[in-house]
C-alpha cells in the first residue's frame, strides 16, 4: 500500500499536468464558460491505457504524463477508493468503457478496470442505436442519481462504433462557512464596458488567500465541510485580464500554487452559478497527442481483447454538473447549522475580493496528493 500511495501521488501530479494542457486546448476553442473534470477524464483514459500496446501505449504515456500503464493502475487503485469514500460529500462518478459486442475481454484488462479503477466494461450492439444509447444513458442517470441525463445521442452511435468512453461526474457538498443571507442582484462585468445583472453572494470570514503579483491575480480558497475539499477562485486584477491570466498559468501547476495561500480576513462577493456541460473530446485529445487512439488503422488495443480484431476509440464524452450557491455545491437550502458561522474575523485587517468579472476556478481534493476534480472559467454566470 505504501508503494501504491507513492504511485497515487505520481498520478496526481501527472493529472495536474494533463489538466493544464487540456484547459489550454479547450480555452483556444471555447471563448465562453468552461467546466470539465480533469481527474475523471484522466482516470477513464488511464483505464483504456491498460489495454494499449505499441505506439498507442506510448501516446498514452506521453499525453497522460504517466510513463507506464501499471503506474496508472496502481495509482488509481488508491485514488478511486478515496474519491468514492470522501466523508460529508457526495461525489458520484460514472466512468465506463462500452465495447462492440463480440470480442472476449482479456482477464488482466478486465481485472484492472473492475478492481483498480472501480469501473466496468460492457459489451453493446451499437448497430441498434436506440437501444445502445438508452442503455448508456440509463446507467449514467442511475450512477448520478438522475442528475446527469442524455449523455449520448442515438446519432453518436452506429454499426462502425467500436469503443465508447463515458465519463460523468456529479458533486454535492456544503461550505464549511456558509454565505450570509444577503444575496442581491449586482453587475458582473463581461469586459471593461458590458455587464449583466447576476445574483451575488456575500461573506465576511477568515479564509485562505494570497495575491500573486506575477500573475496579476488574487487567489482565494473556500473550504467545504470536509476539510480536504475546497473551491479555489483565481481572480485577475483587471476586468479584462482573463486572457492574460490564462497565458501566465499555461505552464503553472495550479495544484501546487494553491498551497501558497494564508489565512486572512476577507470580504468576499461571488456570483452564484450553475453549469451542466457535455464535451465531445476527440478534437481536444487529438491536439494533446492522442489522435492515434481514434484511428482505426493505427490504434493498437491488443491488450484488451483475445481476438486480433482491430479496435479504436469511437467516442470520448464527458458530462459534468456543477453548481455553486450560498450553502455549497448543489446543496439544497439548509439551516445555518449545516455550515459554520463561528469563524474569527478582524475587520481592521480586512481584504476585499469582488468577483464581479471573469475568473478561473478549480475544485481540489487533497487527501492523497492534490486532485483537481473540476476546472473551469466563468465568463458569464448566467450562461
Amino acid at each position: 500500500m505504501v508503494l501504491k500511495t507513492a504511485e497515487a501521488l505520481q498520478v496526481s501530479d501527472s493529472s495536474s499536468q494533463f489538466t493544464n494542457n487540456l484547459y489550454n486546448v479547450l480555452a483556444e476553442t471555447s471563448p465562453g464558460n468552461i467546466i470539465f473534470s480533469p481527474i475523471n477524464l484522466h482516470a477513464v483514459l488511464s483505464m483504456v491505457y491498460q489495454g494499449a500496446q505499441g505506439t498507442t501505449a506510448e501516446k498514452f504515456a506521453s499525453s497522460l504524463k504517466v510513463p507506464e500503464a501499471k503506474i496508472a493502475r496502481d495509482g488509481y487503485s488508491v485514488i478511486m477508493q478515496r474519491l468514492i469514500s470522501v466523508p460529508k460529500v457526495s461525489i458520484l462518478i460514472a466512468n465506463k468503457v462500452y465495447l462492440m459486442e463480440g470480442p472476449t475481454l482479456l482477464p488482466d484488462f478486465s481485472e484492472a478496470v473492475t478492481k483498480d479503477f472501480l469501473s466496468d466494461v460492457q459489451l453493446l450492439n451499437f448497430g441498434d442505436q436506440t437501444a445502445a444509447a438508452a442503455t448508456i444513458n440509463t446507467w449514467v442517470e442511475e450512477k448520478t442519481q438522475e442528475k446527469i441525463k442524455d449523455l449520448v445521442k442515438e446519432e453518436d452511435l452506429n454499426e462502425s462504433t467500436r469503443l465508447v468512453l463515458v465519463n460523468a461526474i456529479y458533486f454535492k457538498a456544503t461550505w464549511m462557512y456558509v454565505f450570509d443571507e444577503a444575496t442581491i442582484t449586482e453587475p458582473f462585468y463581461l469586459n471593461d464596458v458590458d455587464s449583466v445583472n447576476v445574483p451575488m453572494m456575500h461573506m465576511r470570514k477568515t479564509l485562505c488567500f494570497n495575491i500573486f503579483n506575477e500573475l496579476e491575480a488574487k487567489m482565494l480558497e473556500l473550504p467545504y465541510t470536509n476539510g480536504n475539499l475546497s473551491l479555489v477562485i483565481i481572480l485577475p486584477f483587471k476586468r479584462d485580464g482573463i486572457a492574460e491570466l490564462e497565458k501566465k498559468l499555461a505552464t503553472v501547476n495550479l495544484a501546487k500554487i494553491t498551497n501558497k495561500v494564508y489565512n486572512q480576513p476577507v470580504t468576499l462577493t461571488l456570483p452564484k452559478f450553475k453549469f451542466e456541460q457535455t464535451i465531445d473530446l476527440e478534437d481536444s485529445l487529438t491536439k494533446l497527442g492522442l489522435g492515434e487512439i481514434f484511428d482505426r488503422s493505427a490504434a493498437n488495443f491488443s491488450g484488451m481483447i483475445t481476438s486480433k480484431e482491430p479496435l479504436h476509440v469511437s467516442k470520448v464524452i464527458q458530462k459534468v454538473f456543477f453548481q455553486v450557491n450560498e450553502d455549497g455545491s448543489d446543496a439544497p437550502p439548509t439551516p445555518a447549522i449545516s455550515g459554520r458561522r463561528d469563524n474569527w474575523y478582524d475587520p481592521e485587517r480586512n481584504i476585499t475580493i469582488t468577483a464581479d468579472h471573469p475568473f478561473l476556478f478549480v475544485l481540489l481534493e487533497k487527501s492523497t496528493g492534490t486532485h483537481i476534480l473540476f476546472s473551469g472559467k466563468i465568463m458569464n454566470p448566467l450562461l
